[in-house]
């Protein structure tokens, strides 16, 4: 039985290493002009692909190689720190501090100078920035 040749290749987006035997890595570069591309970022392509082709006529077609350039682009944005990362991160930070049981006091971030008073149930909040 013949062993099968595997690389290890690294996606030309998002930066995923993942084993594939030589003949997968072939076709694939075929398909996207010589890229590599990893599942995920191969099915995202192909989708914005297909979906130009599904909309109405008026809307230019995006061929498979410009669907990939505009992936690639964007994937370069997020790799920067875009605003979902941003968003996440502190989420995360807000998490910590909660699960650490930091006092309010302790926080030094923007939102510790924002106050929420009410004055009885049924009163509006008042939100000073």
């Amino acid at each position: 039985m013949d062993a099968v040749e595997s690389a290890v290749v690294s996606c030309e987006c998002c930066g995923l290493e993942e084993e594939c035997t030589g003949e997968y890595i072939g076709g694939v570069r075929d398909y996207f002009g010589g890229r590599w591309l990893c599942g995920l970022c191969s099915e995202s392509v192909k989708y914005e692909a297909g979906r130009s082709k599904r909309t109405p006529a008026a809307a230019p077609s995006v061929g498979v190689e410009e669907a990939v350039r505009a992936h690639m682009a964007f994937c370069r944005m997020l790799k920067r720190g875009g605003p979902a990362e941003r968003v996440a991160e502190g989420m995360c930070q807000m998490l910590r501090r909660s699960a650490s049981g930091k006092p309010r006091a302790a926080l030094t971030s923007s939102s510790s100078r924002r106050t929420v008073a009410a004055t009885s149930p049924s009163a509006p909040l008042s939100i000073g920035l």
